[in-house]
């Protein structure tokens, strides 16, 4: 709207201004005037000039009046010039050091981008540590009530230790008698030494090594209980000792040395194994005499389950011989005996084996072989579940025969 308006008064004032140029201009025509001694005509068209050039003047003196551009324009285009060019290159100097910012903006985005993972993952570890730390709370919790249990039962124990003190006075007390018989029984030890020297010749209840009692004692048991069981096993070898001497139970003296017998419970009860326990004779033992043995302790553990397979072995018959059926199953159970012993089963320390078989089986087994002349082929398979300490029980099979008769 100004710039209409400017328009406007430019061409109203330029109108005016040619209006009164033309009129100057005629009357100085009609009068003939004349300026500087030019003729009329002469005078008319300087009017006319002046009258344009007045113009001209007049149109640029309203415009620079109205309008700074044009000013600026007319008085300053240099000034512009050079702050153009000044702003040119300011304009470069910050589109560089707007390249600059943008480029450490995507740095600083891609640095956020990695202190935000980092943080991320410190919160999933302080998540751990918090959860931690609430088990690490109840723990300690638990850990002040198991003191406070201790506590308690280490008041407990100070007051029986305080009643052991008195025992062992009492004990003390009695230790003075306890010495003059140790001292009879000495003397009374060194009549039987004597006495067994003379005895050593007669007649041998035990030999060395022989099995008197044994069993399986289950272990990771609280001690009293394994004593209790180890105490009974003494009881069975006592008894068994009575019934190999044709006496009463009470007659009977099975002597275990007290540290063995504490050290085989203590072993028992630590372990996590059931035990094989054996009490065997100590020496050669006569009749009449203390019976001294000694506890073996062997790990237990089922070796052959029910009808599992135990070895095969073939043999060769010519049928010429009436005992070789015989021989040739007391050899098979010979093999039979050392797979079982290797495999683990614990064999006689006197016999050496390790297998029962019902004399009925045995007598089938022979029968069958008496008529058979070529090769067979003998198996032998467990009858029950057979742990360490046996005894494996038998099954014999004729996995293959010739028929009798046939050529060899």
């Amino acid at each position: 709207m100004y710039g209409i308006v400017l328009i406007a008064v430019l061409v109203i004032t330029g109108g005016a201004i040619a209006f009164i140029g033309d009129r100057v201009g005629s009357r100085v025509g009609k009068k003939k005037l004349s300026l500087f001694g030019l003729r009329p005509r002469h005078t008319s068209v300087i009017v006319t000039v002046i009258t344009g050039i007045l113009i001209t003047m007049l149109t640029f003196a309203i415009l620079a009046a109205v309008s700074e551009n044009v000013r600026t324009a007319l008085f300053g285009m240099e000034k512009l010039n050079r702050s153009m060019q000044e702003t040119q290159e300011r304009l470069v100097v910050t589109g560089k050091e707007l390249k600059m910012a943008q480029e450490r903006q995507q740095k600083a985005a891609a640095d956020l981008e990695k202190a935000t993972r980092e943080v991320e993952k410190l919160q999933e570890k302080q998540a751990i540590l918090e959860k931690r730390a609430e088990e690490l709370t109840a723990e300690s919790e638990k850990l002040e009530r198991a003191k406070e249990e201790l506590t308690a039962q280490n008041d407990r124990l100070l007051a029986g230790n305080a009643e052991l003190q008195a025992a062992n006075s009492a004990l003390l007390a009695s230790n003075e008698q306890i010495t003059a018989d140790n001292k009879e029984l000495e003397e009374r030890a060194s009549e039987l030494r004597q006495g067994i020297l003379f005895m050593r010749e007669g007649d041998i209840s035990f030999r060395a090594g022989e099995v008197i009692a044994s069993g399986v004692i289950h272990g990771n048991r609280p001690l009293a209980e394994v004593i209790s069981d180890l105490g009974a096993l003494v009881q069975l070898a006592s008894r068994n000792t009575a019934q190999r001497l044709g006496v009463n139970d009470e007659t009977s003296d099975v002597w275990v040395f007290q540290p063995e017998f504490e050290k085989a419970a203590q072993i028992i009860a630590d372990g996590q194994d059931d035990m094989v326990v054996r009490i065997v004779a100590a020496g050669n033992l006569v009749r009449g005499e203390p019976i001294r043995t000694n506890i073996q302790l062997f790990k237990n553990s089922i070796v052959y389950r029910k009808d599992e397979f135990i070895i095969a072995r073939p043999f060769q018959i010519d049928g010429s011989n009436p005992g070789e059926a015989e021989q040739v199953v007391m050899a098979f159970l010979k093999d039979v005996n050392a797979a079982a012993s290797d495999r683990g089963i614990l064999p006689d320390p006197i016999r050496g084996s390790v297998g029962v078989m019902e004399g009925s089986q045995f007598y089938d087994v022979v029968q069958a072989l008496i008529p058979i002349k070529g090769p067979i082929i003998l198996s032998a398979y467990a009858r029950t579940d057979t742990d360490a300490l046996g005894p494996l029980r038998l099954n014999l099979k004729l996995e293959s025969e010739i028929v009798p008769g046939g050529s060899d």
